[in-house]
């Protein structure tokens, strides 16, 4: 039987290792693990079923580890699901609502965590939160980190990589489902005191949809004075405006007033804020 940590000085030992990683995937583990010594990928893995064993780790899914913590259970242990979704993949990034709640902004909680990520990662679900696996748009994925706008964080000791405020409204105007749909979005994005709006033009255009430019147009336009949106801003966006009318949701053709400056047919609902009005 292997030992619990191997005795090699200049090796790593697994519970150093988990020291410093709370969650982690295997072939992060096994390429610290193997480092500075002749083992097969096939130690690593008994080295780990040890401590799954030994109620040192939780086995979350196939490949991914959570640490028991001194003195708690497997059972017990707490898991942040953003710290997890941000481990679901080896690209994985929280975004949409599950960014707006990592930071803070989420106007309602919900359990539901979608993650970018340009792997084939089915969905999954863990003590009651469903992770939900979003392709990266395709124009994003031969560009730099994805597009950018992305940052990595530190949450109880726990690195989690996170799209910015700035990405996040982009990118939950561009697919409102992953966002929680208009009235939860608009709550969410008005709650956030500032945005880098040059920051998110910029994205806007890697996206390579003159619908989503119109949609942020849109917003901006309807928040310049709260988030001091410039001419200069929304004149960069009205030049990359549809040519034709749109809708504002893709796939759905929901009636409201067309804006012609951004060639946006838009619910009167999102127009009028009416959810506003609700007490």
């Amino acid at each position: 039987m292997l030992p619990l940590e191997d005795e090699t000085a200049s090796v790593m030992k697994p519970v150093d290792y988990f020291a410093a990683h709370p969650v982690f995937r295997f072939e992060d583990f096994a390429s610290v693990h193997r480092e500075g010594a002749d083992y097969k990928p096939a130690t690593s893995v008994a080295a780990l079923k040890q401590h799954v064993r030994a109620g040192h780790l939780l086995s979350v899914r196939r490949g991914l580890y959570v640490v028991v913590p001194r003195g708690q259970t497997p059972d017990a242990v707490v898991v942040d699901p953003c710290v997890l979704a941000s481990h679901l993949a080896p690209d994985a990034v929280v975004a949409y609502h599950g960014a707006l709640q990592f930071h803070g902004k989420a106007h309602s909680l919900s359990r539901r965590v979608p993650f970018l990520t340009c792997t084939r990662t089915k969905p999954f679900v863990f003590r009651g939160s469903e992770f939900v696996p979003v392709p990266v748009p395709p124009p994003l994925r031969v560009l730099p980190d994805l597009g950018g706008g992305i940052v990595e964080k530190v949450r109880e000791g726990a690195s989690v990589r996170v799209t910015t405020l700035e990405r996040t409204l982009v990118d939950v105007l561009d697919a409102p489902r992953h966002g929680g749909g208009w009235e939860e979005i608009w709550r969410s994005l008005e709650a956030v005191e500032f945005f880098d709006v040059d920051a998110v033009t910029d994205y806007v255009f890697k996206l390579d949809s003159s619908v989503a430019v119109a949609k942020v147009g849109f917003y901006l336009e309807q928040h310049r004075e709260e988030l001091m949106v410039e001419d200069r801003h929304l004149d960069r966006l009205r030049d990359r405006a549809p040519s034709r009318p749109m809708y504002l949701e893709r796939g759905v053709r929901e009636p409201g007033k067309l804006l012609s400056r951004w060639n946006l047919v838009v619910p009167e609902r999102v127009l009028n804020r009416s959810w506003a009005e609700v007490t």
